[in-house]
């Protein structure tokens, strides 16, 4: 059992958020760094400018190989270093026009959501190749489950189990050994449901808090959070800054969270190397207010 991490008072002052390590800080590491495996395909303009309409950063899109657990490959949309989508994903999230922007330094949340009610079904790989998680990996993910499951007046829950049958659930948690860097990715929601593959990468030197925090932040994405500071990225390194856009993708302000910059929230753009791995107040308000 995880000790001395979390207790009734702690809950209170948790919030929502992903990667986050800023100028502010000097132990910042930038979430996702570009692998050998960028595609030779150019990204049509069609592509860039749904990109752009749905308030995405379109400096940084490239087709790239994505990796399966079984490691298997196909070719996606990496957008924003650490959001992946298919051509079909990326077309029917351009579908989507319920938008609500408001503001600055917030907790956002994108216009798909998964399903209210849902009971996710998540599994940690386990399987070979380099794909399946290392014991560290399994206790964060155990622990970064835990950080959802534990909430009240939240609909949505995880049922957790490890294993190489991941065909079934709703998402797989797994290894990426060909990705440099340290970090993961994932993507958005769609039709009620979480996106599915949720990598994570180059952590064996962190702390299990450190990749607790990195895959809370990628599940965070899964069902519908974006980057608290989408509008700036100040928690990533200088080459990693700038506005990633709200669109009709959404970055939708989640009432009753600070105006002011909410630097604990484990939805910023970049992670730190003394992550505790848990939610802070904001996070946990804009959960409930999602679900």
């Amino acid at each position: 059992m995880k000790t001395n991490k979390f207790n009734v008072a702690a809950a209170l002052m948790l919030g929502a958020a992903f990667f986050f390590t800023s100028c502010e800080k000097d132990n910042a590491v930038e979430t996702t760094e570009v692998s050998a495996d960028v595609s030779t395909k150019a990204v049509p303009q069609a592509v860039i400018d749904q990109v752009i309409d749905l308030g995405l950063n379109a400096d940084y899109v490239e087709y790239r190989t994505f990796y399966m657990p079984d490691g298997s490959t196909e070719e996606r949309l990496f957008i924003e270093k650490d959001i992946v989508m298919t051509d079909d994903q990326l077309k029917a999230a351009h579908e989507i026009h319920r938008v609500g922007q408001d503001g600055l330094e917030k907790q956002y949340i994108t216009n798909a959501l998964v399903s209210q009610g849902r009971n996710i079904s998540i599994i940690g790989y386990t399987g070979g190749g380099g794909f399946g998680l290392s014991s560290k990996e399994r206790t964060a993910l155990q622990w970064a489950v835990n950080n959802y499951n534990r909430l009240s007046g939240v609909s949505i829950s995880f049922n957790l189990s490890f294993g190489t049958n991941y065909g079934n659930k709703d998402m797989v948690v797994y290894h990426n050994p060909n990705e440099s860097g340290s970090g993961g990715s994932a993507g958005f929601p769609s039709n009620g449901r979480p996106y599915k593959f949720v990598q994570i990468y180059g952590l064996d030197s962190f702390d299990t808090n450190v990749v607790e925090h990195v895959i809370t932040h990628e599940i965070g994405h899964s069902v519908g959070f974006r980057h608290s500071d989408w509008f700036d990225r100040l928690s990533c390194p200088p080459s990693a800054q700038g506005n990633e856009g709200a669109g009709q993708l959404g970055a939708n302000h989640v009432p009753g969270t600070p105006t002011g910059r909410d630097l604990t929230s484990v939805m910023q753009a970049c992670f730190a190397t003394n992550e505790d791995g848990e939610f802070n107040s904001n996070d946990i308000t804009a959960l409930q207010y999602m679900y």
